[in-house]
């Protein structure tokens, strides 16, 4: 099991290497490997556990009665500084028989590492303390989740194009102090996070940059002041 990898995601950090091995061996932990397309958890399943992704990408779906998908991938990935998603929860796993609402599958061949939530618990009600250390963490995790739910709302909120696009745009500008900014998402990305078709994206986009509210190239935005 690769120690160095789990060591540096959100749910062990602050952990050692050698103490992240001794947390993964009191816990009831088990890995398991899946093939591509093969789901990891489909709706309506009540979950326990955390998983870990040791390497290749998951995809949390969220399908609706009309066909309709809604995608998140979940991807391994060391090139972005372990500052990537390699772990994924909901907090079904915190509510005994809470049913999933969405499908987890695995987009290529994958392995994952599971984590009992209850034994966690367990583990630090009886006295062990370093295991209180991974609920701490997990409780940060989950309220940053909030916090980004809560964020895409607010930009979400507009039934215009434009208004969703300058709110993003302007939390951005603000994030990074400057009216020159570089956005983490591409345009299909950036608009499945809006909720907006890509093309009426594309096109507001256009219709902005020709009326002179901000200029682009791919990721690179500039914010011009209205005159």
């Amino acid at each position: 099991m690769d120690y160095e990898l789990i060591s540096h995601t959100s749910l062990f950090q602050g952990c050692s290497l050698a103490e992240t091995e001794k947390l993964l061996h009191g816990l009831k932990t088990f890995t398991k490997k899946y093939k591509k397309g093969a789901p990891v958890y489909l709706a309506g399943t009540s979950v326990t556990d955390v998983g870990i992704v040791l390497y290749g990408t998951v995809q949390i779906e969220n399908n609706d009665l009309w066909g309709n998908k809604n995608s998140h991938p979940t991807r391994n990935s060391s090139s972005r500084k372990f500052e990537f998603e390699t772990y994924f929860k909901n907090m079904y796993n915190c509510v005994p028989g809470e049913p999933m609402m969405v499908d987890v599958i695995a987009m290529e061949e994958a392995e994952i590492l599971f984590l009992n939530v209850p034994e966690l618990f367990r583990l630090s009600a009886s006295g062990k303390g370093e295991y209180s250390h991974l609920i701490h963490n997990m409780a940060i995790i989950s309220a940053r989740k909030n916090l980004l739910l809560s964020r895409r709302i607010l930009h979400t909120s507009s039934k215009k194009i434009r208004d969703r696009l300058l709110s993003y745009l302007s939390y951005q500008a603000g994030l990074q102090k400057s009216r020159y900014i570089d956005i983490p998402l591409n345009r299909q990305q950036l608009a499945d996070y809006l909720s907006l078709d890509r093309s009426a994206l594309s096109k507001e986009l256009g219709k902005m940059k020709k009326e002179g509210l901000l200029d682009y190239h791919k990721n690179s935005f500039v914010l011009k002041d209205i005159e």
